[in-house]
C-alpha cells in the first residue's frame, strides 16, 4: 500500500508577513472608522442637459443610504473574519496578536514579551508560528514560486 505524501509549497516569509500585518492594521483602522461624513445635496442643481429617462429609481439620498449600509456590512464581515481567525489561534499566539495589533494604543514589541514574562526569541518565534497560521486562515499567504502552485 503506498503513502501519500503532503508537500506544501514554499512560502514567501517577508510577503506573508506583509499581507498579515495589512490585513491586522486595515482591521484597526475599520475598528476605528467612523461613518462617511458625505452629506447629501439639499439644495437644488441646474444643468443644461436634460434629464435622460434611466431605471434609476434612487435619490441622491437612496444612493448615499445604499453605499453606507453595504459599507457598514463589508466593515462589519471584514472585523468579525478577522476575530474569528485570531480565535482559532493557541493562547500564547492569541494574546500577542491581540496586544500587538489589536488593541486602542500602539504598543511596541518589547513591551508586550516583557509584560508576558517571554524571552525575546520566544516571543518572535510564537509571533511568527502565529503570523503563519493566520496567513492561512485569512487565506493571505504568498507563495516562494507562484508556477509551482499553479501545476499542482
Amino acid at each position: 500500500m503506498s503513502q501519500l505524501a503532503f508537500i506544501l509549497p514554499e512560502i514567501n516569509t517577508e510577503e506573508t508577513k506583509k499581507k498579515v500585518e495589512e490585513a491586522l492594521e486595515k482591521y484597526r483602522i475599520l475598528l476605528l472608522q467612523a461613518f462617511d461624513e458625505e452629506i447629501p445635496k439639499l439644495t437644488a442643481t441646474y444643468s443644461f442637459v436634460p434629464p435622460s429617462n434611466t431605471n434609476q429609481n434612487h435619490s441622491a439620498t437612496e444612493n448615499l443610504a445604499i453605499k453606507k449600509a453595504d459599507h457598514d456590512k463589508y466593515r462589519l464581515n471584514y472585523l468579525s473574519n478577522i476575530q474569528k481567525a485570531v480565535n482559532r489561534l493557541s493562547q500564547q499566539e492569541r494574546s500577542i496578536v491581540i496586544r500587538r495589533y489589536m488593541s486602542d494604543e500602539e504598543i511596541y514589541d518589547y513591551e508586550i514579551y516583557n509584560e508576558l514574562g517571554m524571552s525575546e526569541r520566544k516571543y518572535y518565534r510564537v509571533k511568527a508560528r502565529a503570523f503563519y497560521k493566520l496567513a492561512f486562515i485569512l487565506k493571505v499567504e504568498v507563495y516562494a514560486d507562484h508556477e509551482s502552485v499553479m501545476n499542482t
